[in-house]
C-alpha cells in the first residue's frame, strides 16, 4: 500500500512536469506570428496554482521551482525572478489550505487573480527598478487580465484529469449550520 502511495506520487510529479514541458514548447512554436492584439495567458501558472490548491502534496516546492526556473529559460525570461515569485505565491496557495474552511471556486479564483496580479506587478517594478527591459505597464496589464481571465481552463483540465480536492470528495460542497 506505501509502496503504490509513493509510486502514485512520482507518477504526479512526472505528470505535472510533463505538462509544463508541453505547454512550454506550445509556446515556442511559431504558431501566433501576427503582430498586435492580445497577449496569451500563462497556463504555466495557472496550472502550477490549480495543483497546488487540489493536490499540494503532488508539487513539492522544489519541483515548482525547476519547472519555473526552466520556463523562465526556456522562454527568455530574466532567470529566477517569475520562478522565485511563482514559488512564493504557491506556498500561500499551499498554506491556504491549512485552513479548516475550503474555498468555493470563485472564491479561489478571486484569490488565484490577487495573487497573479500582486506578481505581475512585483515582476514589473523589480523589473524597472533594474532598468531591464520589460513590457510597458498596459501590456503586463492586459496579460494579467488575460491569465486571470483563462485560470478556469487548467482547473477544469484537473478535474477532466480527475485530480480533485481532497477536501471535497464527492464534488459537493456541504453547508453546515454553527
Amino acid at each position: 500500500m506505501a509502496r503504490s502511495r509513493g509510486l502514485l506520487l512520482w507518477i504526479a510529479h512526472a505528470a505535472y512536469a510533463a505538462a509544463a514541458l508541453l505547454m512550454m514548447a506550445v509556446l515556442l512554436m511559431p504558431l501566433w506570428i501576427e503582430p498586435g492584439g492580445w497577449p496569451g495567458p500563462d497556463l504555466l501558472t495557472g496550472l502550477t496554482f490549480a495543483w497546488v490548491l487540489r493536490r499540494p502534496e503532488q508539487v513539492p516546492a522544489l519541483l515548482i521551482a525547476l519547472v519555473m526556473l526552466t520556463a523562465d529559460l526556456m522562454l527568455q525570461r530574466p532567470p529566477g525572478l517569475w520562478a522565485a515569485l511563482a514559488l512564493c505565491a504557491s506556498e500561500v496557495l499551499r498554506a491556504r489550505r491549512r485552513t479548516p474552511r475550503p474555498l468555493s471556486f470563485p472564491m479561489e479564483w478571486a484569490l488565484v487573480a490577487v495573487l497573479i496580479f500582486a506578481m505581475a506587478l512585483a515582476d514589473w517594478v523589480l523589473l524597472t527598478v533594474t532598468l531591464a527591459a520589460h513590457a510597458p505597464l498596459p501590456h503586463m496589464l492586459a496579460a494579467t487580465a488575460v491569465t486571470i481571465a483563462a485560470y478556469p481552463v487548467p482547473a477544469m483540465a484537473l478535474r477532466l484529469a480527475g485530480i480533485r480536492r481532497l477536501d471535497y470528495p464527492s464534488g459537493v460542497i456541504r453547508r453546515t449550520r454553527a
